[in-house]
């Protein structure tokens, strides 16, 4: 099984206004560049997130969603991602834990663990 390209970047920095347009013409260029499928944005050492950075986050999504790839905020710290919330954000720039999980396996295909085994309640009639 391939696994999926994943473009990361990393934003240490507080993000003034007009950096904006080169974060997000440095991101087309490595879409242009790249099979990638995923852009995954690390903010785990960013400090003190403001609506510029929220701004710049909405932008790069919509970058990446221009080029029919998705966008996941990495260690978005929490106010972020009240922030993201606020602005009305929070479904559109996801944060990693936000992201929909695939189920691993139904419950029937687990193993029981030793000694332990299902019985019917004595008092229930359905049973």
């Amino acid at each position: 099984m391939c696994t999926p390209v994943t473009i990361l970047l990393v934003i240490s920095a507080p993000i003034a206004r007009e950096d904006i347009p080169v974060l997000c013409a440095c991101l087309r260029t490595l879409l242009n560049e790249s099979a990638a499928g995923f852009v995954v944005c690390d903010l785990g050492a960013l400090v003190d997130p403001d609506a510029v950075t929220v701004d710049a986050l909405a932008r790069l999504q919509l970058t990446a969603c221009r080029y029919g790839r998705q966008f996941q905020l990495r260690h978005a710290c929490g106010e972020l991602r009240d922030l993201l919330a606020l602005m009305g954000l929070g479904d559109i720039v996801r944060p990693e834990a936000a992201l929909p999980l695939k189920p691993r396996g139904q419950a029937e295909e687990r193993k029981q663990g030793r000694g332990v085994e299902e019985e019917g309640d004595p008092l229930d009639s359905t049973s």
